[in-house]
């Protein structure tokens, strides 16, 4: 199909790039009926604009305040990174007895990799991490009361913040929709943004997980600065120069 007119031919590269996760160049301009030098020049105007960020031969979808990845899609991409990073940061449990795990795929991997040599109690606001770790007898599960999202089947809102704001937590796991030097930490929903810095006030140590992809990405609500975490850990599709420049920022960076 051509579509003639640039606004509504990016409005399309934008509403497949969030339907599919990413797209490529040269199927977009066979799909369109333009050149490809013309679908670049329309994605580096996507990025420009904060929507999508570039990558070798194609682009995917930054999450925003008007859009966010549901759980059930992170399940499916780079599977093999998160699971990767998510045995990583498992192996930075040290002697802690009780953990935050927040929401989102990442964590839930988190979760089911920690090991258990003593009793853990793990406090959460995901029902997929909760249900993941009840069977457990090793593990004492609280699960934060709170309105439920239906994208990521998390707790939010003031009976969420006010629960944790109770707790004093030896290790918190955090995930981010992005991670930037300039802008922190950030994610799309503030009531999702209040969860995640509550957690930063009231943990010892704190851990950011996440894969490359993240990395540069800024969301609408930050939460937390790169110097708050002890630990980053992502994949090596992070460049190692990339991973020493945060690491000069406070935390350590593990690329796995």
């Amino acid at each position: 199909m051509a579509v003639v007119d640039g606004e509504e031919r990016r409005r399309v590269i934008l509403e497949t790039a969030r339907r599919a996760g990413k797209v490529d160049v040269a199927k977009l301009a066979a799909d369109l009926g333009v050149s490809r030098e013309t679908v670049r020049r329309d994605l580096t105007l996507l990025e420009d604009h904060g929507l999508v960020r570039r990558t070798h031969g194609g682009a995917y979808p930054v999450e925003s305040a008007g859009f966010e990845t549901t759980l059930a899609y992170r399940t499916t991409m780079h599977v093999p990174e998160k699971s990767r990073i998510a045995a990583a940061a498992a192996e930075l449990l040290g002697d802690a007895e009780t953990v935050f795990i927040d929401e989102g795929f990442n964590p839930q991997l988190i979760a089911e990799a920690l090991p258990r040599p003593r009793p853990l109690t793990v406090v959460t606001a995901s029902l997929a991490t909760a249900s993941t770790l009840a069977g457990d007898d090793r593990v004492t599960v609280l699960l934060l009361g709170g309105r439920v999202r239906g994208s990521t089947l998390a707790t939010v809102d003031h009976w969420t913040t006010r629960m944790l704001a109770g707790f004093v937590i030896d290790l918190a796991y955090v995930g981010a929709n992005g991670i930037s030097r300039a802008y922190g930490l950030t994610t799309p929903d503030p009531a999702v943004s209040e969860v995640k810095a509550q957690a930063m006030r009231v943990a010892r140590r704190k851990v950011f997980a996440g894969i490359h992809t993240k990395f540069g990405a800024v969301s609408f609500c930050r939460f937390a600065e790169v110097s708050e975490f002890d630990v980053i850990v992502t994949d090596t599709g992070l460049p190692a120069a990339e991973a020493h420049r945060y690491s000069l920022l406070g935390p350590q960076v593990i690329r796995t």
